[in-house]
């Protein structure tokens, strides 16, 4: 398959990047499948070469993180599922692992493909980055706006209340209400 600058191999990376343990990652079927070699060399690469895959690099899904990520994207066995899926644990990479198994393959479709995947993980934590804005203001915008629904219900109020007809006050009891006039007096 030729690469060409804007083109994204294999179909969208950005779709094969998930979040796993709070971290973007890619599952080592698809980085080999991009890369152009079979998971079981990629997985090799990484065991040959131990000191350039730190754990915050590249770490083993555990059963329970496996089954969410399968649960959560609709999928079933892997890859060959008519003879029971697969037979080694799965393997994820963040970005700096997966820039780093490019350079160890050295093939020439691992290092031009590793450009799309970078650029897919950037685009993707861009895209995380002005999720998290746009979230921050809806907050503060419902923090605005429920101080203003209370000031509006205040102001309905006091219409209302000015809109009621005026109730007659009744005052104390004067000299008037009790036949007499200003000018008799009771001597």
């Amino acid at each position: 398959m030729e690469i060409g600058k804007d083109a994204n191999p294999g179909g969208q990376i950005e779709d094969r990047i998930y979040t796993v343990s709070g971290k973007r990652v890619m599952l080592d079927a698809d980085l080999a499948r991009l890369y152009g070699v079979t998971t079981a060399r990629l997985n090799e690469q990484i065991r040959r070469n131990p000191d350039r895959f730190p754990e915050d690099f590249t770490f083993i899904l555990t059963n329970q993180e496996l089954k969410a990520l399968m649960s959560q994207n609709a999928t079933s066995k892997p890859e060959r599922a008519g003879r029971g899926g697969r037979r080694k644990a799965t393997r994820a990479f963040t970005e700096h692992a997966a820039i780093m198994a490019a350079s160890v393959l050295n093939t020439p479709r691992a290092v031009e493909v590793s450009v799309f995947v970078v650029r897919a993980f950037v685009k993707l934590r861009e895209l995380s980055a002005t999720h998290k804005e746009l979230g921050q203001k809806l907050d503060e915008l419902e923090r605005k706006v429920s101080g203003h629904d209370q000031a509006i219900a205040g102001l309905i109020n006091a219409i209302r209340e000015l809109m009621m007809p005026p109730v007659p006050k009744r005052s104390a009891p004067s000299a008037l209400d009790h036949g007499m006039r200003s000018n008799e007096r009771n001597y």
